[in-house]
């Protein structure tokens, strides 16, 4: 189930987003989150299964029904078990009017993820 990030999803989100390469350090693991905060065409969701955050997205919705996946992750425990995937057919429901595309951050693991959905 995708959930909206909500404050008090700071540190769940925070060690979420720590498995992607870019997210290592403290400081901009938390100038991150505070982007999603403070930006109000930047959406942050985790990704709840069995009463456990095991995934995050955020996004940036650009305009004109476009929106950048700019962060996608799942916990190492629930890797290859097809999470990925529901996380981004759960997003496009969600947009279901916008197009989307990655940041050169996650573009090859969204596009693994869309194209599991078309076999």
């Amino acid at each position: 189930m995708l959930t909206r990030y909500k404050k008090n999803h700071e540190k769940i989100a925070m060690g979420l987003l720590s498995f992607m390469p870019k997210e290592k350090d403290v400081k901009q693991l938390m100038a991150t989150i505070k982007s999603y905060e403070n930006d109000e065409n930047q959406k942050l969701f985790l990704w709840k299964e069995d009463d456990d955050f095991i995934g995050i997205i955020g996004v940036r919705l650009l305009g004109n029904n476009k929106c950048q996946v700019q962060h996608i992750c799942v916990s190492p425990s629930h890797r290859n078990q097809g999470v990925g995937h529901k996380i981004v057919e759960h997003l496009h429901r969600i947009y279901p009017a916008y197009d989307f595309s990655g940041n050169e951050d996650v573009t090859e693991f969204y596009d693994k993820c869309i194209n599991l959905s078309k076999r």
